[in-house]
Formats: structure tokens, sequence, C-alpha cells
């Protein structure tokens, strides 16, 4: 297990933690182009100890993004690729035994990592996708009934195609609420895929990330302060109360069998705090809110069969909620 522990003498200011990690975005943007917002998300999981799951078609760069935000931090990573035959031992670890000492012994699987790419989740089965849970709520892994810690940070970058596309399995419900977001990564622009296809005319290879100029600027020590810094961004009353009423509005939508649970406000709670502070404030604004409702709560909700016949979706739906409740001055 990777020993990211630093020194109370090492930590950084505040301010020196948020320079590094917008730092992030700009050696992230080195090896893809134009996925700010993808990436400020990536970095919002981060800050509050969340888990990600990123869903977008084959080849918009999902992998490439996590594996530059990898190489842009001081930080141990690992990547599984999911596939149908995947069993939870390869993800997890399991009990070997060995002949020498006449004994089983523990290997650990590749979730003892400081970032852990589960690279398209939803092509193995949900049997498989269930090894994760513990690992993400707990952040332990249970064999024999002994738990063994994960490491600190620990992160969970998950990548999935739509489920339409073939050979993919849904992500169970329980599943998808270890996610603190859902980040939806788009198809580029015309600029921006010209802007791409530029880069490979020129050498690009995004098999060597450091050749691409990609270097660490983040790590543990800055994740630390600044995730105490975030914890300390102030939240009016009036705007805890927008939160709660934004996931009370999803459960009474006629569009919904499912709306937002508590802890999803909680999720929303903390993934506002961490865009406040990324932007210079110590204070959250309704405008923070609302510019993470959609990636925290979209993936927490349940359509109404009627509604998805009638071609509606959770952006969508949240979109209106967002519109019909209150904001406060």
């Amino acid at each position: 297990m990777p020993d990211v522990t630093a020194t109370t003498h090492d930590q950084p200011s505040a301010e020196e933690a948020r320079a590094a990690l917008t730092a992030l975005r700009d050696e992230v943007a080195k090896a893809v182009v134009g996925q700010d917002e993808t990436v400020t998300g990536l970095v919002v999981a981060l800050l509050t100890r969340g888990h990600v799951l990123m869903e977008g078609v084959p080849g918009v760069a999902k992998t490439l993004l996590v594996r530059a935000l990898a190489a842009a931090l001081s930080l141990d990573h690992k990547r599984t690729q999911f596939t149908p035959d995947l069993m939870p031992g390869d993800i997890t670890g399991s009990l070997v035994y060995d002949a020498r000492s006449a004994k089983f012994e523990f290997y650990e699987g590749p979730v003892f990592t400081n970032l852990f790419l589960a690279d398209e989740i939803n092509r193995t089965p949900p049997k498989t996708q269930a090894a994760l849970l513990e690992a993400m709520e707990e952040r332990q892994v249970s064999v024999e009934g002994r738990p063994t810690p994960l490491a600190d940070p620990f992160v969970v970058v998950a990548t999935q195609n739509p489920v339409e596309y073939e050979g993919t399995y849904p992500l169970p419900e329980a599943q998808l609420d270890r996610f603190l977001l859902e980040l939806v990564v788009p198809l580029p622009g015309r600029d921006e895929e010209v802007g791409m296809l530029t880069r490979h005319a020129e050498g690009f290879d995004p098999g060597d990330l450091r050749a691409a100029g990609v270097r660490p600027v983040a790590g543990a020590a800055e994740l630390r302060a600044a995730r105490e810094a975030v914890a300390t961004t102030r939240i009016a009353p009036e705007v805890l109360e927008y939160v709660v009423d934004i996931c009370r509005a999803t459960r009474q939508s006629p569009s919904l069998q499912l709306g937002a649970s508590p802890r999803g406000a909680t999720a929303l709670l903390r993934t506002s705090r961490a865009w406040a502070w990324l932007a210079g404030r110590e204070y959250v604004t309704p405008d923070d809110v609302k510019a993470l409702a959609k990636p925290t709560l979209r993936h927490r909700v349940t359509l109404r069969p009627e509604a998805e016949l009638e071609g509606a979706s959770a952006s969508g739906i949240i979109d209106g909620v967002l519109a019909s409740v209150p904001v406060p001055q």
C-alpha cells in the first residue's frame, strides 16, 4: 500500500493548495483538449473524498483524462479494465496458499492505491461491480472477516459507456449511490476536434504523457490542506435550506419514481463547498449549488417508465426543479 503521509511542517497553505489544484487543469489540458468542466469535477471529488462516474461514448478520451490527472498528481494510481469475466478477487485481492509457510497469505488487489481507475465498469456483471461497494463506502477491504484499510486519499474514478450500447450492464442503485458525481463527457466541438487532430499530426502519443509535458503539480499534502480549507467554507442557513428544497422537490416530481435522498442533499452540500472554494470564495452561493446540482443528483434519481417513454431525462427534470425552486436572495 502506498505511503502518502506528509509531515505537518510540509503542509502547504490553503492558497498554495488552491494554486496547485488549479494548475491540475492546465496539466491535464496538455493531453486532453476541451474538457475543463470534467477536470474541475474530478478535482471537486478529490477535495471531498468522493468517487466519480464518467459517462460518454467510446473515443471521447475518458481513460486518457483520468491517466493525465493521475500523472499530474504525486499519488499512486492503478487501472483495471473491467470485462465480463473479471472476478471480485481481481479487484480487491485474494487469499493465496503459500506452500513454504503452509499458510494462506493475502495478496492485495489493484484497489489498494490512491487513484483507482475502473475502466468501462459497466462491462462487468453486477456481482463484480459490487466488489467495490465496501471499498468505496468504508475505504477498506474485508477478507475472511478481517478489514484491511485502504490508502488515504482513495478515490475511484469509473468510466462507462451508455447502457444502450451493446455488451453493457446497468450499475445497481446501491453502486450508483456510492458515486459523489456523475460527469458526462461530451463529444468535442469542431474547433476542439481540429485541435486534437493537430496534436496527433504533430506526433502526440497518448501512451507517453511525460513526452506531452504533463508533470506532477499536486500531491497528498496539497489535498490535505485543501480539504481542511473546504471544510471551513461558510454556507448560510438560507443556502442550506435551498439545498434541502431542491432535493425535496425531486421527491415530489411526477416524472420521478425515486428522488434524491438525504444522502444526496449532503453530497450537494459537499460539492457546492468545494466548488466555491476552488473559485476563491470563503462562502457558498446559490449559483454554486445550481452548478453542482445535475452532476451530484442526476444519477441518484429514477425516472418513471412513462417519463422515459416520453423522452425525459434526469438532467432535464433537475433543470425543471431548479427553475421551480425559489432562489434565496
